[in-house]
């Protein structure tokens, strides 16, 4: 008979059909929890983790909304609620026209770890539709964030569950649906969503938080191994607001960022993304609407842009040094082949920047052959945490300067690299071990939470 951590993957699988991304990620964390599991025959007995890859809750509508023409449109708004253990739902609303049921629940499912490993008192979930926002006039994105939050608005609320932007889902889409929840309750909830304008609750420095967040986690992780992120070569993936972040903070450091990409190709500038011109292009480009990152070589005419191609190989393309890489674009953008080429490349670091940008087959692979390998959901969690700070901001009547922002969130990261090496040493006898390190620590708080409360 199959032992329980495999039992309940396979359950979820089957329950789950066509689910790859949920599948995936449900697989990489509990695989890791073994240790933690056969400590604890107690979990079994209370199907703890068949209750933990079960959303709490799950809700399913149509959005209904008029574009430019006059033409009624019809697309589907998800939120999966799936866990509130330790605090109220928190988690991103992803607009993009591949979301569907997996991918929301694999984000939400590690929305959960993620959060608990900030430390503050935040469950997991997430959201979002199908709906494409490029491309769409501010009249036709406006209409369709007032139509989503009139289905939405009656699951969330401060103390139920604080949805926030994720990719398609900027400052622009959260004031139309803020402004939308608005009115039908009349009343300012200032905490039922995150990420808002600094007009009306919004955190000074949410913008660049998780692009932050992810350079200083990177940081420890080199400290960690006697090394310094100064003078370092670094490779990324995308460039929007993740993007934008991580390299405004490798800049600050005094790395130097010679890649970025999106779904055109990726750009190579061998003299480095390191100049405040050239990190606020990224804004531009992201501005623009148009979803490509070709016309960064044509501003910086030093820089080659090499279509239809990831920057995994790119220190084979153009025989370049690349100390670190970091992919923040989106998942499943690194397959074990562009793993193995991040391996010949020599570079001793990786460090997630998106949701899951891994495959489960690759992240071993890099776990075996590289001196440190950062997850995304131990790294990229400073735009929760700053998207948490907002809500105290909100509760207390408060506002936070840039610099106290920037305090509090530095320290979070540092106490969660902490954490995960910690759980790493005590479970792997290893302090790089900071993959199945994340899921432990996350894990640990909410399991606790959730054998202290019962069977709900």
């Amino acid at each position: 008979m199959a032992d329980y951590v495999s039992r309940v993957i396979e359950l979820c699988e089957a329950k789950n059909p066509g689910e790859s991304e949920f599948h995936q990620t449900v697989e990489e964390v509990l695989e890791s929890l073994r240790p933690v599991i056969e400590q604890h025959p107690e979990y079994e007995e209370c199907a703890l983790l068949e209750r933990l890859v079960e959303p709490e809750r799950g809700v399913t509508f149509r959005v209904v909304w008029v574009d430019d023409e006059g033409k009624v449109q019809v697309n589907k708004g998800y939120r999966y609620q799936f866990n509130s253990a330790i605090g109220p739902y928190k988690g991103g609303l992803r607009f993009a026209p591949n979301v569907y049921p997996g991918i929301i629940k694999f984000l939400g499912f590690e929305q959960i770890f993620k959060n608990s490993l900030t430390g503050l008192p935040i469950g997991g979930g997430k959201g979002g539709s199908d709906f494409d926002p490029n491309g769409k006039s501010d009249a036709e994105v406006m209409r369709f964030c007032q139509a989503f939050m009139t289905e939405l608005y009656r699951h969330i609320g401060p103390y139920t569950d604080v949805p926030a932007g994720d990719l398609g889902v900027g400052a622009r889409e959260i004031g139309y649906l803020f402004g939308q929840y608005k009115r039908i309750v009349d009343r300012f909830d200032g905490g039922v969503l995150t990420g808002k304008g600094l007009s009306f609750g919004g955190c000074l420095g949410r913008t660049e938080a998780t692009g932050f967040g992810i350079v200083w986690y990177a940081e420890e992780m080199l400290k960690a191994n006697g090394e310094s992120m100064k003078d370092k070569v670094v490779a990324i993936s995308g460039f929007g607001n993740v993007s934008w972040g991580t390299a405004w903070k490798l800049q600050q450091l005094g790395a130097k960022l010679v890649t970025i990409s999106g779904p055109d190709g990726y750009i190579y500038d061998p003299e480095g993304i390191t100049t405040d011109e050239k990190v606020a292009y990224l804004l531009e480009l992201r501005g623009s609407g148009k979803n490509i990152c070709a016309p960064y070589a044509e501003k910086f005419p030093e820089a080659t842009f090499v279509a239809g191609k990831k920057p995994w190989n790119v220190a084979a393309d153009f025989n370049c040094k690349v100390d670190l890489f970091m992919p923040c674009a989106m998942q499943n953008d690194v397959h074990m082949e562009d793993a193995k080429n991040i391996v010949a490349s020599g570079a001793k670091f990786y460090c997630e920047g998106a949701n899951m940008p891994t495959t489960n087959d690759a992240l071993e692979y890099l776990i075996k052959e590289m001196t440190a390998v950062g997850p995304a959901k131990a790294a990229n969690a400073g735009g929760v945490a700053t998207s948490c700070i907002e809500m105290g901001q909100n509760s207390g009547h408060a506002v936070f300067d840039r610099e106290k922002v920037y305090e509090q969130l530095h320290g979070i990261m540092v106490n969660i690299y902490k954490a995960c090496a910690d759980a790493g040493e005590k479970y792997y006898g290893d302090r790089n071990a900071i993959v199945k390190g994340a899921n432990i620590a996350g894990f640990e708080k909410v399991a606790d939470a959730m054998m202290a409360q019962g069977l709900v």
